[in-house]
């Protein structure tokens, strides 16, 4: 692949052992890699480079890391993985909220960390090359079901319906659409709500569990949603998409 065609990663973290494992590891599997500091350092190379994701340490010597990725945010739309400590699970949840696509907890696996680079530039990729077919998905295929969006019906492929509340097709279509990707409550809460407002905060784990029971051969051992400890939950499995 030509450099002017590799993935640019800019890795942001104060810890310059980090920044060169990371460099240098990212380097030999076919990206570009680019290392910041600190945020005035970051900001500087977002402006004079074409960032295809950051890595942020949310945990900076001197500077707020949440802040660093609330900015980025609001002002451009890079996908964004964090790294995190171990105990840091309100990091984790507000991160999310904010709108970062990933996050890896330290010490991490490079190897980890590289995979989940590249399902959020897959994913990323995937969601800005066609926004206009994403309105015109007519169902999501998942094992061995079929949810379809415009009859609001879940059926096996051999035919079998299976019967799920409004709420409980809702919050499947929602974690449908983001296939490996954490999603927070307040996440599933929000996305669930583009359908109808029948999906309510304090329901989402009842409503998991009831989807649980429908569509997992052994509920208390998940493959399709599986919950992420402190977090939220991910749908796991690969998802096909219907137009």
């Amino acid at each position: 692949m030509q450099e002017a065609n590799r993935p640019h990663i800019l890795v942001v973290d104060d810890d310059p052992q980090i920044r060169s494992l990371l460099q240098e590891y990212l380097a030999e599997h076919g990206l570009r890699v680019s290392g910041a500091a600190d945020g005035a350092e970051m900001n500087r190379i977002l402006s004079e480079e074409a960032i295809d994701l950051v890595i942020l340490d949310l945990r900076l010597a001197d500077e707020d890391g949440m802040a660093i990725a609330r900015s980025l945010r609001e002002r451009l739309a890079i996908p964004v993985v964090m790294l995190t400590g171990v105990r840091d699970e309100a990091d984790r949840v507000m991160g999310l909220e904010l709108g970062a696509d990933d996050y890896v907890t330290k010490p991490f696996s490079p190897r980890e960390l590289l995979a989940r680079i590249r399902t959020v530039l897959r994913r990323t990729k995937n969601a800005a090359a066609d926004p206009v077919r994403r309105r015109e998905i007519r169902a999501y295929r998942f094992g061995e079901f079929e949810l379809n969006l415009r009859t609001r019906r879940l059926k096996r492929l051999d035919g079998r319906s299976v019967s799920l509340t409004n709420g409980e097709l809702n919050l499947l279509a929602a974690l449908l659409a983001a296939p490996e990707r954490i999603l927070t409550r307040d996440q599933l809460l929000e996305a669930s709500r583009v359908y109808d407002n029948e999906v309510y905060d304090r329901a989402i784990d009842i409503q998991i569990l009831r989807l649980r029971r429908k569509i997992e051969a052994d509920p208390a051992q998940p493959r399709y949603i599986v919950t992420e400890r402190g977090v939220g939950y991910i749908f796991s499995a690969p998802v096909e998409v219907v137009y």
